[in-house]
């Protein structure tokens, strides 16, 4: 993964923090812990969004420039936290790779007990770890930071390494990872997924291919202009090509999301208006 994908890495925690302003029946995820996580010069940018109007021309610039991330951001964190708490009972760890500054596992009561991963490139898990101990009386016991390079390091080693096994039944987040991967990692990392217990799960999201072999921009030129001409995301595959795909791998997908449905579901239901994004979706499959 590039320096350019790791400057990245705290934006959506920036969204998910502006959140903390609204009043609770209008967020579209409740996480108290992202506005203080933040590093400090985007904790001051953050503060001034509890002026409604400063929020408000916040998320409408953004709607304008890249319409429907902001919202995609945020449904794509609900969706993953709901199918998490929902499956808790069943599952035996977790391991989220490509954490970022993302404080869902710090956050959600119903997996305390699980053993938890969180992997990311090493820079980032070290600031992560350093602003948790800030924050937070301590760092849980149960939650252990792997710093690690997706595209050169072995994921299996570097989690083995630290108490992971296979013969535990798994939720693996990957969230916002698979575009800046080159492919060979991606097959690289369901080459490890595919020793996973049976039953374990993976909520994913992906960039469609067509958007970024540009035959498709979507509306969404500025987002283009910035990640694909950049080169800062690399990887995509549309829709059809998933299923052949992760049955290479022993995984059955149970949902592929688009981000207007969990508009539907997450955002109108709070009575706000946000736009959806066509560009990128969630898959949610089991091991079989």
């Amino acid at each position: 993964m590039t320096e350019a994908a790791a400057k990245t890495g705290a934006d959506p925690t920036f969204i998910v923090a502006v959140e903390h302003f609204f009043p609770r029946n209008q967020r579209i995820i409740d996480d108290d812990l992202a506005p203080k996580i933040l590093p400090l010069s985007i904790r001051v940018m953050t503060s001034v969004m509890r002026y409604g109007f400063i929020r408000n021309w916040v998320i409408n610039y953004s709607e304008k420039t890249n319409p429907g991330i902001w919202a995609g951001i945020l449904c794509r964190k609900r969706y993953i936290r709901d199918k998490l708490n929902e499956m808790s009972s069943q599952i035996d760890g977790v391991v989220n790779l490509g954490a970022g500054l993302d404080t869902l596992v710090y956050t959600l009561d119903s997996i305390t007990n699980l053993p938890i991963w969180e992997l990311d490139q090493n820079v980032i898990i070290k600031s992560k770890q350093i602003r948790l101990k800030e924050i937070v009386d301590s760092i849980p016991d149960n939650i252990k930071g792997i710093g690690i390079d997706f595209d050169h390091e072995d994921i299996g080693e570097a989690l083995e390494k630290n108490g992971y096994s296979n013969n535990k039944q798994i939720f693996f987040i990957w969230e916002a990872v698979t575009q800046y991967l080159e492919e060979k990692s991606i097959k690289q990392i369901f080459d490890f997924l595919s020793h996973a217990h049976k039953g374990s799960k993976i909520a994913f999201t992906y960039v469609r291919k067509d958007f970024l072999d540009g035959s498709n921009l979507y509306g969404m030129e500025d987002a283009y202009k910035r990640f694909v001409e950049e080169k800062i995301w690399i990887f995509g595959m549309n829709p059809e090509k998933w299923p052949q795909f992760l049955e290479e791998y022993d995984y059955k997908i149970i949902e592929d999301v688009e981000v207007k449905d969990l508009i539907d579901k997450y955002v109108n239901t709070t009575g706000r208006t946000l736009a959806s994004t066509p560009i990128e979706r969630i898959i949610f499959a089991e091991k079989v």
